[in-house]
């Protein structure tokens, strides 16, 4: 039986233990293992690294992380050196990894060519404490500061901010980066009232998409009477091109399981679920063991940290369906019901799973709590903007040159996501458009870019960014084809609960595909314009209009492209079938 965990010296014990295997005395070789880096050879990057250790009789120790979001530059290797300075490797191979294994043991030889950044200081952003390495004299020419990259000079890391620094499947590890302190002070120092309170103050918003603010959800729920209440961390995540929430429960779960057990105190749910899709089967399987960690540890389960709470955790598995990414619908699935969406009110929060009070947050809100809870509601609300303080993250994909997991401050702009973070487009081909913000959002235009990221749209000012990534698109791109894609998707997707949506969606798609195929006609154009507008006001949820949005989004700002379509049966960027061969 693991030791457990009751107090604040328990805590420093655990994270002693961590940072002993975090920055050991001796060359520590980690190796990227989030599905990014799995999915282009990582475990083939880690069997080369264990075998040259081995070889070579190294008194040197291979171990795995997960994703500190350079995702284009997957898979990666970084070398810790006794003392804790680390360098970064991108675009390994199993024999570059021998080569630096080899090289470093042999004469101290860095790679400076090969290697992305090093790490000179880290913040531990639970605590506020910055640890900072002694850098060598010698091998460090040539190789930059991590935090100088352009890739993440500008980013804020709050929800990300143990990932790619832990052993996700280490409790000690995620401890000595302050994890479970928050946790600790709200159930042992602080009322659950006080623990709203700093929530609220805070300015915390839901980070699923809906952006309503925490503190008053979790404040309806406390108010709501009932013999039981429930928390629910919705890693539905169903967006095409988004992996953020899968990232997260890969390279860091116990920022997810702290803040559930922050937010159940606070509202006195004393059972949680999380909901997580099928197709996420190395995220549930680091989620199963951090739970049977943290319950071997008395971090979950009876009288945790020798109090009177209780709270157990329970991980769901969806079967995938984009529905489910909507509250009831989810909560529908949770109880063995199809997934399809509920009328409202009531609200889950005074009768959600069950019939009983019910708190459904994103793994990013989950993620966000404990830090407000350890350095304060102020503190984090100096952030972002006024309406939505605090940070956001973002997959930064499509053709940028920089792509991966972004997190950055609410305010910031889609010219800086893209020229600054990103890198600008692949080839320095011109920027089409952008899909940002999730599917529902459709495609935007270059003219938008200086609009700052909010959760609202205010013209002229800032463009509402959902949940979901950005995916750039450069001048080879269709956007009647992106159009067909998005509706496409969200037909798929339907529950086909609601007429508007189900027959809707199915004809939206069809007139599509004859104007892709040089079929179509002024008038069907009018007639998809006119059709997308009363699904979206006819649908029974707003899922139901998704495909309507983006449809109509995408038809505003390029409607040219449609026109020539239909009007010379010529597709411009040679993508649909119209345009090949002509």
């Amino acid at each position: 039986m693991s030791a457990p965990i009751r107090n604040s010296s328990d805590l420093d014990r655990a994270q002693a233990a961590g940072e002993a295997t975090r920055h050991p005395q001796r060359l520590k070789v980690l190796v990227g293992s989030a599905s990014c880096g799995v999915a282009v050879g990582a475990r083939e990057i880690e069997s080369a690294a264990s075998s040259t250790v081995q070889e070579l009789g190294l008194d040197a120790v291979v171990c795995r992380t997960g994703c500190i979001g350079f995702c284009g530059r997957e898979p990666m290797l970084d070398l810790v050196l006794p003392g804790g300075l680390r360098i970064s490797y991108g675009n390994m191979t199993p024999e570059k990894a021998r080569q630096l294994i080899a090289g470093y043991a042999k004469s101290g030889d860095l790679q400076p060519a090969w290697a992305l950044g090093h790490f000179h200081n880290e913040e531990l952003v639970s605590t506020g404490e910055v640890r900072t390495y002694s850098e060598q004299s010698v091998g460090l020419k040539g190789i930059p500061r991590w935090s100088a990259l352009d890739f993440e000079s500008r980013q804020k890391k709050v929800i990300l901010r143990n990932c790619g620094l832990i052993d996700p499947n280490s409790l000690n590890e995620t401890i000595a980066c302050g994890t479970y302190r928050g946790a600790f002070r709200a159930l042992v120092q602080m009322e659950p009232d006080a623990v709203i309170d700093a929530v609220a103050e805070s300015g915390l918003r839901g980070r699923g998409g809906a952006a309503f603010p925490t503190g008053q959800k979790w404040r309806l729920a406390r108010q709501a009477a009932a013999d039981r209440k429930y928390v629910v961390c919705n890693a539905d995540e169903g967006e095409p091109g988004a992996y953020m929430d899968r990232t997260v429960l890969e390279s860091d779960p116990h920022a997810v399981l702290e803040g559930m057990l922050i937010g159940a105190y606070a509202i006195g749910a004393t059972e949680g679920f999380i909901y997580v899709r099928n197709e996420y089967p190395l995220a549930i399987e680091i989620l199963e063991n951090a739970i049977d960690e943290a319950e071997k540890h008395g971090l979950l389960g009876e009288n945790i940290f020798g109090t009177p709470w209780s709270f157990h955790v329970t991980v769901r598995r969806g079967a995938g369906a984009y529905i489910c990414g909507e509250e009831t619908a989810l909560i529908e699935s949770l109880e063995g019901h199809a997934g399809e969406p509920r009328n409202r009110p009531p609200y889950p929060v005074t009768a959600g799973l069950w019939g009983k009070p019910t708190v459904v947050n994103n793994v990013k809100t989950w993620a966000s709590v404990a830090p407000i809870i350890t350095r304060g509601a102020a503190w984090y609300a100096k952030m972002g903007t006024k309406r939505t303080p605090g940070t956001t993250i973002f997959s930064l994909e499509g053709c940028v040159k920089n792509a991966g997991l972004v997190e950055v401050p609410f305010g910031i702009t889609l010219r800086e996501l893209i020229y600054d973070i990103g890198g600008g487009i692949v080839g320095d081909r011109p920027l089409k458009g952008l899909q940002a913000g999730g599917a529902s959002r459709g495609c935007i235009p270059p003219s938008l870019l200086d609009l700052a990221i909010d959760t609202e749209d205010r013209d002229g000012e800032t463009i509402m960014i959902g949940t979901g990534g950005i995916i750039a698109l450069d001048d080879r791109a269709c956007m009647v084809d992106m159009a067909r894609f998005l509706v496409g998707f969200f037909l798929e997707e339907s529950c086909g609960k609601c007429v508007p949506c189900r027959e809707g969606s199915k004809q939206m798609s069809h007139l599509l595909g004859r104007i892709s195929e040089g079929q179509g006609t002024p008038a069907d154009l009018s007639l998809l314009e006119r059709l997308a507008k009363t699904v979206r006001s006819a649908a029974f949820c707003g899922m139901g209009s998704m495909g309507s949005n983006a449809l109509l989004t995408t038809l505003t700002h390029f409607r040219e492209e449609f026109e020539t379509h239909i009007r010379d049966k010529k597709c411009p960027a040679g993508v649909c079938r119209i345009g090949r061969g002509r």
